[in-house]
């Protein structure tokens, strides 16, 4: 994937995806620096950590089980990425929660994975990625 690309994607994020980047933006999150739609190899990561090689991701229904995400998250394990993924309406309806488990995962570098933490819930309607309001 290339920057351009990434920037692109930075001009269409979702509410989901909007909601979150506020409170991650700017070293809000306990001083952690992340980037949103961060290049890392071939892809695209929602937003990343680089300093703790954590790659957070925000997905609609479409991406409910997946192939290509698994091979994703693979290759960034390779890369010693740890990958977390949210629902749309886990960050839209449970935003402390969601955020609770960013700082579990980033405080434990010797977890592998600290595991969907909401995943029970079931996954945004699968008409896309979310709205975009902006």
């Amino acid at each position: 994937m290339s920057i351009s690309h990434a920037k692109s994607l930075r001009k269409s994020m979702t509410d989901a995806e909007w909601r979150l980047w506020y409170r991650l933006r700017a070293h809000r999150l306990e001083g952690i620096k992340f980037k949103r739609q961060a290049v890392i190899g071939r892809y695209i990561a929602d937003f990343v950590c680089f300093e703790r090689k954590l790659v957070i991701e925000v997905d609609g229904g479409q991406h409910d089980g997946k192939d290509s995400d698994v091979a994703r998250d693979r290759w960034l394990a390779d890369q010693g990425f740890r990958v977390v993924r949210f629902w749309n309406n886990e960050v839209l309806n449970q935003t402390d929660a969601v955020l609770d488990h960013i700082l579990q995962a980033v405080s434990d570098p010797a977890d592998p994975s600290p595991g969907p933490p909401l995943r029970g819930a079931l996954p945004s309607p699968t008409r896309g990625e979310g709205t975009k309001n902006r």
